[in-house]
């Protein structure tokens, strides 16, 4: 997947005011079958899958002992007995493993990483792109969270409701064969070809955590902020435990995000956080915000220096430019033209 295509503020303004697609074939996707499947996710992952009915899907985290996440994923329920994974590109192989390790009964885990070719259409007007390229399938704009298996005369597609600008659109798997086709019906439906660098930009301002600069193995879920994302009332599941104690003892950090305050060069993750003139964190991510035209970043900050609207000022190559700390996200994306 390219950077870019014709540019990535070009590419990041279409997907904010039309649509755009995205080569996404370097996420992975694991099959998950057995009897006891959904128990068994419920037992590694900290959404519970077994109250998912099939067709549906929802965001959720894979973390070690510790409470670190070491990965987040997206879980698709496709009938009773079977769970699609998409996974972080570069985890693929390490969550295959750590889920093997624990694998028990007749369950079987398939790794269709290298089978599949997956694209993301993401825009305010990926409902009239969906209808141009899903008509003839009798398919409209998959609804949030949703999955849906559909036979072509070519070969079987998964045409999932997610993604990840904030935007609506939908997200289509397929074999590898068949991705150049799809990609092409994509662009000639009105979409045009967005590369890594907008997708960054647009999950930058939606404040989307990015693994392995926002997560990591070191940082919890709750650290994180994304508590929603975490059943605790099941009885186990990898790092509750962890998570528990965190809960009770007290966060000590926080990710949060922050926007500067005057022009500069944009924040770039390592950057340092200062609290009246003290370094208090670093940048996780950051960036240019092309929507609103300044620098934007997380930080994971102490709980004392993580109050909305706290000053900050963040160091960019020995110079200090004032900042704030801000709710996220930070942009919120116009409602979708009906």
């Amino acid at each position: 997947m390219p950077v870019q295509y014709t540019g990535i503020i070009d590419e990041h303004r279409a997907v904010r005011s039309a649509c755009g697609v995205f080569d996404i074939s370097h996420m992975g996707q694991l099959l998950v079958r057995g009897n006891d499947a959904a128990s068994w996710l419920d037992e590694l992952l900290t959404g519970r899958l077994s109250a998912l009915e099939p067709g549906n899907s929802l965001y959720t985290l894979m973390l070690n002992e510790g409470g670190g996440v070491i990965d987040d994923l997206i879980a698709y329920r496709l009938a009773p007995d079977e769970f699609l994974l998409v996974v972080n590109a570069s985890m693929t192989s390490e969550d295959l493993a750590w889920m093997r390790a624990r694998l028990k009964g007749d369950l079987e885990i398939d790794d269709r990483s290298d089978a599949y070719a997956a694209i993301a259409v993401q825009g305010r007007t990926a409902p009239n792109v969906a209808a141009s390229m899903l008509g003839a399938l009798g398919v409209e704009l998959p609804p949030h969270n949703t999955v849906h298996r559909k036979q072509t005369e070519d070969c079987e597609i998964f045409l999932c409701g997610t993604g990840y600008t904030g935007e609506a659109g939908f997200e289509l798997l397929c074999p590898a064969s068949a991705g150049i086709g799809w990609f092409r019906a994509a662009i000639d439906a009105g979409a045009l070809p967005c590369g890594l660098g907008a997708r960054d930009s647009l999950r930058l301002e939606m404040g989307y955590p990015l693994n392995g600069s926002d997560l990591s193995p070191s940082r919890s879920p709750l650290e994180a902020g994304l508590g929603f994302f975490v059943d605790l009332d099941k009885p186990e599941f990898v790092g509750r435990d962890a998570l528990l104690a965190q809960k009770r003892d007290g966060l000590e950090l926080r990710l949060r995000g922050i926007e500067m305050l005057e022009k500069g060069p944009p924040p770039r993750p390592g950057y340092s956080v200062l609290v009246a003139g003290e370094p208090v964190g670093a940048l996780t991510s950051g960036g240019l915000s092309p929507s609103l035209g300044k620098g934007i970043g997380m930080a994971y900050l102490p709980v004392s220096s993580s109050k909305i609207d706290t000053p900050v000022e963040l160091d960019i190559r020995g110079r200090r430019f004032a900042a704030r700390v801000c709710k996220k996200p930070f942009y919120r994306p116009e409602p979708d033209p009906k």
